[in-house]
């Protein structure tokens, strides 16, 4: 015992300096190993990561393909799925076991607001489409006009329901944390839900404005790995050590030319752009809007002779995708930068461990929540028109008023255009 204490503490002054001497060469060297470069270009362990993130990709690109394959309400219920995953994996972030178990039904409550929040925002965005889906059915489309009528005050209702619920089940001593799980609990409802209610509008007006956005963060994160993975050196950002410019420049390029080029091939299939009216499952087919009929492109003069291109069909809608493509190119990564702040202020890799090489749901969707915002206002402010037309009026009175007053509302509309009809003729 006594050499081991000898060993262990140094007593003589020299021991002492050689200890000191071993304590900061040890030191230096776990400092050289914090601060050594995480770029992936020096990463040893690089191909077997590329491999397990290559497969896990794979995966999840062929499961999107089949959803999309199968329509709008299919890609509705992914979003939905999603959503669920990404507010489970904040929920857990501020999770303490000990309070927990001091509070029983504290996850219930989360959980509680969460479903209310879904319904109001999904009622609002489906009603009218459900509306539609039950015309045939008299005592069904009664049922859902009511519902429909009444929704913001059974939302408002449940909302109570839940605020009263949490103020009494508060304890003393656990104040702080119960408000700021409270707090929490709001914050991801309006990160979770802005997201996905303007996904969801997106789809409903074709899948082509959701599956264009959500394919060119796709298109960028891949290549802004590939770039970064074989060509990166140099660092682009704090948050993300392993963001690199090269990259970033790469998966730019490359993601604009393919918003151009998608736009092309997606523009061409019916089923892809034509907006659902309704909730039913089939395939669709329409009259192209004029965004999705060929026009015929002349080059400019400035392009090479060698060039064996001097004119081609281009879809007007293509013009829009590169500014799609830019937004998701420059601005959406932002919302990634975003995403590692916020795991750096809560000291974790990844938000959760679902997907092998990507980390949780959440750290796949952190760009595609800016893009889907982008989206939807790019859609209504520059593409959809915004003037009233016949199918918005018919869809304001099948919604809002009662079988008697379409009926009153009818005879009075053909009362008026005879007496329109009769003055042209005097």
């Amino acid at each position: 015992m006594e050499d081991e204490n000898v060993t262990s503490t140094p007593s003589t002054p020299v021991q002492r300096l050689r200890h000191r001497k071993r304590s900061s060469t040890e030191v230096f060297a776990d400092g050289d190993r914090v601060n050594a470069s995480p770029l992936l270009v020096n990463d040893r362990n690089k191909y077997k990561s590329f491999m397990v993130r290559t497969y896990s990709t794979l995966w999840m690109i062929g499961g999107f393909v089949l959803i999309v394959y199968m329509g709008h309400l299919y890609i509705t219920a992914m979003v939905v799925v999603i959503q669920i995953f990404m507010a489970k994996e904040l929920f857990n972030l501020l999770r303490k076991a000990p309070e927990d178990k001091c509070l029983p039904g504290i996850k219930q409550l989360n959980w509680h607001f969460f479903f209310t929040a879904m319904l109001f925002v999904y009622g609002r965005i489906l009603s009218q489409r459900l509306a539609n889906t039950v015309t045939a059915d008299q005592f069904l489309y009664r049922l859902v006009s009511g519902l429909i009528k009444y929704h913001m005050a059974i939302c408002y209702f449940l909302y109570i329901i839940g605020f009263m619920w949490f103020i009494l089940t508060l304890k003393k001593k656990m104040y702080k944390y119960q408000f700021g799980q409270y707090a929490w609990t709001h914050m991801i409802l309006i990160v979770v839900f802005t997201q996905s209610s303007f996904t969801v509008a997106n789809i409903f007006e074709g899948i082509f404005w959701f599956l264009l956005p959500a394919s060119l963060i796709i298109i960028n994160d891949i290549f802004a790995y590939i770039f970064g993975f074989f060509f990166g050196r140099t660092p682009l950002i704090k948050l993300s050590p392993k963001k690199t410019w090269e990259g970033f420049i790469g998966a730019s390029v490359t993601t604009i030319i393919s918003a151009f080029v998608l736009a092309n091939i997606m523009g061409r299939f019916p089923w892809l752009t034509c907006p659902r009216q309704d909730l039913s499952t089939g395939w669709l087919q329409c009259d192209a809007d004029p965004l999705f009929k060929a026009e015929p492109f002349t080059l400019p003069a400035w392009i090479p002779e060698w060039f064996p291109w001097k004119e081609m069909e281009v879809l007007p809608v293509q013009w829009h995708a590169l500014c799609l493509g830019l937004f998701a190119s420059i601005i959406a990564p932002f919302g990634g930068f975003f995403a590692s702040g916020f795991k750096r202020a809560f000291k974790i890799k990844d938000f959760g461990d679902s997907i092998p090489g990507h980390g949780g749901i959440t750290d796949r969707m952190d760009c595609q929540m800016v893009m889907a915002v982008f989206a939807y206002i790019y859609l209504q402010s520059f593409i959809v028109s915004q003037s009233v037309s016949v199918d918005k009026i018919l869809d304001q009175i099948l919604t809002n008023l009662t079988f008697e007053e379409q009926q009153a509302l009818f005879m009075r509309l053909g009362n008026m255009l005879k007496d329109k009809a009769m003055m042209g003729y005097s």
